[in-house]
């Protein structure tokens, strides 16, 4: 697959961005696992990565199922040293089935590969663990 970011204008970069976004906010994991390809995967800070469509599916179902009102914005998309970077801030509730009750914003980036169909190749997720730790009361 070659990557396309590099060949996309800004413009189409933020509608990647708020549509990957939307994906996350929508309580249907499948709509994140649909903007991967079907090989793709997901690796969230020092987490193993999640191949395939299924995997991501069950990592968004994971966020989900944790946040209920999970709500994810997209700040920008921006090419940075030499890598697409998708910058978010998500904020919920921790009031799934193991959840704290408490609440949480946080702020991060995904470091994306795009394949040629447009879809994501690889996406490896960065937050501050520690704050997400404090925020949550772990």
């Amino acid at each position: 697959m070659k990557e396309i970011a590099g060949r996309l204008s800004q413009t189409n970069l933020d509608d990647f961005g708020v549509r990957y976004a939307q994906a996350w906010s929508s309580q249907r994991p499948e709509a994140v696992a649909a903007m991967f390809a079907e090989d793709g995967w997901i690796a969230i800070n020092d987490d193993a990565p999640a191949y395939g469509r299924g995997e991501v599916e069950e990592v968004a179902s994971g966020f989900m199922t944790d946040f209920p009102d999970l709500d994810v914005h997209c700040d920008c998309m921006a090419l940075e040293e030499g890598e697409l970077r998708w910058y978010w801030t998500m904020q919920g509730t921790n009031s799934g089935p193991r959840g704290s009750g408490r609440s949480i914003l946080i702020s991060g980036y995904e470091s994306l590969v795009l394949g040629g169909d447009g879809l994501i190749v690889s996406a490896h997720g960065h937050f501050d663990q520690e704050d997400w730790d404090r925020q949550l009361g772990g």
